[in-house]
């Protein structure tokens, strides 16, 4: 890897970082589904060009950033709505680990167009919501 390189990866880790600091419960959620289905964009791309090693990584990241949504569920006061994305998470971890066994882009298409319907969702959240601070331990 070059220097360049080096040095534009380190400058998207900072910029990361510094976001991740900065930003309230809804912004890292939305932060979250955007490498999410970046992630599942990036695994369609590598199956259909046979590049199994980057799939296997993009899909990882994906499975990841799932489980990242999964914890991050108020099971307790978010009811219905907690449990059932719950489910879907699952859901959608398992279908993945089938597309990266069996290099199935349209698997990765299916659970890529659901997750998207709750991110589109998640962006449409009252801005007086967005705003609150996230209780950080």
């Amino acid at each position: 890897m070059s220097a360049a390189m080096r040095m534009a990866n380190f400058y998207q880790q900072v910029e990361l970082s510094s976001s991740v600091e900065s930003a309230n419960k809804h912004q890292l959620i939305q932060m979250l589904f955007d490498g999410l289905v970046s992630s599942l964009v990036a695994a369609e791309y590598h199956i259909e060009n046979a590049n199994i090693p980057a799939k296997g990584k993009s899909i990882s990241r994906a499975c990841q950033i799932l489980v990242g949504l999964q914890t991050s569920l108020d099971y307790k006061n978010g009811g219905d709505i907690a449990r059932n994305l719950g489910d879907l998470y699952d859901y959608a971890s398992r279908r993945l680990v089938q597309a990266n066994v069996g290099n199935d882009s349209s698997i990765v298409a299916e659970i890529r167009s659901l997750l998207s319907q709750i991110k589109e969702a998640w962006e449409t959240v009252p801005e007086a919501l967005r705003a609150q601070p996230l209780n950080r331990a």
